[in-house]
């Protein structure tokens, strides 16, 4: 088996920022889609420590726990990202539990878009002229 290539090595931390930000989009979703029930917290994804744990090739996808007999496995491992997701820091309780704060929800859900936007256009680009060197 031989070691990474240099398409790797160009494409690897394009690629680990748009899966990073995909996750953190999901997490986002699951806030909003949650923000009436009762004792939900609101998570996020630490994404600068995510992404330089992915880099540093520290990231190995972390096995579903389970607590109980019954519980069912997940049909794919979590992502590595998910060592860095934690409870989100400041935000109000209300009297039911629930620590969604929509404005904040919905500005980080629209912020992380644009970035996955950009990453994705960087990672266009990059392809781009990888294939105008190869072709002249």
């Amino acid at each position: 088996m031989t070691g990474p290539t240099l398409l790797d090595h160009a494409f690897s931390p394009l690629q680990q920022a748009l899966d990073l930000r995909a996750y953190r989009q999901q997490l986002l979703a699951a806030n909003i889609a949650n923000s009436d029930t009762p004792g939900y917290k609101a998570v996020d994804l630490q994404f600068a420590k995510a992404l330089r744990s992915a880099v540093d090739g520290q990231g190995a996808p972390l096995a579903l726990k389970t607590e109980q007999p019954g519980q069912m496995q997940a049909a794919q491992q979590q992502p590595a990202a998910a060592a860095f997701v934690g409870y989100q820091q400041g935000n109000s309780v209300r009297l039911d539990g629930n620590t969604v704060d929509m404005n904040r929800e919905q500005s980080a859900f629209a912020k992380n878009s644009i970035q996955y936007e950009a990453a994705l256009t960087f990672l266009t680009e990059r392809i781009k002229n990888l294939n105008s060197a190869i072709t002249g």
